[in-house]
């Protein structure tokens, strides 16, 4: 078999890009500084010294994701805050301290856990704040309660996006370069299963690797709008990022359409006394074009010239073609054609 140049990755395992000291300072630092600030906010405010821990409390379930996203799940979370303290206030005022009253607190709180759920995600704001407001029935403490998940949540919107942001495009490129590599050793297990004739079945197929291209460009399109606090950051002199992510992902269909076609092809059922089915010959054909169009495809994700490893891709699935132009081995060479149709445009399209 003919290995395409860097496959030494296993396929199916995740790559992840080494993360250096910066990548996990920057957000422990952030993490403790929009912490910090709410907490003594909070504690020159009501002029006590009594904890705060609900303005703590959004730093520690907000910013654990994505610091551009932030704003989205912290207004989410004063929402739920602020019907929850409506609920348990509510529920305090109108009825005794008995055991019915606390399941009322639990019902109607699941109930607007599951009404002001975001993206299929629970608000769960809504029943821990409705407990924590009829758990503690002090005078005061709704109020501080509010107040408080509002100064917190105040400053992760604020405060966070800013605090040692990220750069979405060095985020990005090294998320492209992990599915190149990833990429790499998919397709030389394709191409050594089409060698033989036969395919080499992954169970189950590495899906998450097929779609990383589509969240690596929207989220690079979601982290340099004008939608966050941060101001618009300015791409590269000569960006050529996006044009590989969109190739990436554009592309990323089409192989996974050619891996499922074979690995139908290979699993077509058999009679249980038949002989072991030969070698299939259009699958053997296969290979070659399957190797020259991953290391075209290498090259423009890489940001590489392509265009002769391009040509010769074409070639070899032109000859394919005139030799099998059936329905069954046109469907087989579709994935690999409509690589080759996106590596064009991409070569056709100037970088931005």
């Amino acid at each position: 078999m003919c290995r395409m140049p860097g496959m030494s990755v296993s396929a199916g395992k995740r790559v992840v890009a080494p993360i250096g000291l910066a990548g996990w300072v920057a957000p422990a630092a952030r993490l403790v500084v929009c912490a910090a600030v709410p907490w003594y906010l909070c504690l020159w405010w009501f002029g006590t010294s009594t904890a705060p821990v609900a303005a703590a409390l959004p730093s520690v379930l907000i910013l654990r994701d994505d610091v551009f996203a932030a704003p989205r799940p912290a207004l989410q979370r004063l929402l739920g805050v602020v019907v929850g303290v409506v609920l348990g206030v509510t529920v305090l005022h109108w009825l005794p301290a008995v055991p019915a009253s606390f399941l009322v607190v639990l019902v109607c709180g699941c109930a607007g856990m599951y009404l002001l759920r975001h993206e299929g995600a629970p608000n769960q704001q809504v029943l821990i704040t409705a407990v924590m407001i009829y758990a503690t029935p002090t005078p005061g403490y709704p109020l501080a309660r509010l107040v408080e998940s509002a100064i917190g949540i105040a400053v992760v919107t604020l405060l966070g996006p800013l605090l040692w942001p990220p750069n979405p495009y060095r985020e990005a490129a090294g998320g492209l370069e992990a599915y190149r590599t990833g990429l790499r050793a998919r397709l030389e297990q394709i191409a050594a299963g089409a060698a033989s004739g036969r395919t080499v079945p992954t169970r189950p197929d590495p899906f998450a690797l097929w779609h990383r291209p589509h969240e690596l460009l929207v989220t690079l399109e979601r982290r340099t709008g004008r939608t966050v606090l941060l101001p618009p950051r300015r791409p590269p002199a000569a960006d050529t990022l996006r044009p590989r992510l969109r190739l990436a992902a554009r592309t990323a269909p089409a192989l996974l359409l050619l891996a499922r076609e074979l690995e139908v092809r290979e699993t077509a059922p058999r009679s249980p006394a038949a002989a072991p089915a030969p070698a299939d010959a259009a699958v053997l054909a296969l290979a070659p074009v399957v190797e020259a169009t991953a290391r075209a495809l290498d090259a423009a994700l890489g940001g590489e010239d392509c265009a002769a490893d391009l040509r010769v891709a074409r070639d070899l699935a032109a000859e394919h073609r005139a030799a099998r132009p059936g329905r069954a081995d046109t469907v087989l060479r579709a994935g690999l054609e409509l690589t080759h149709e996106a590596l064009t445009d991409h070569l056709a399209t100037p970088a931005a």
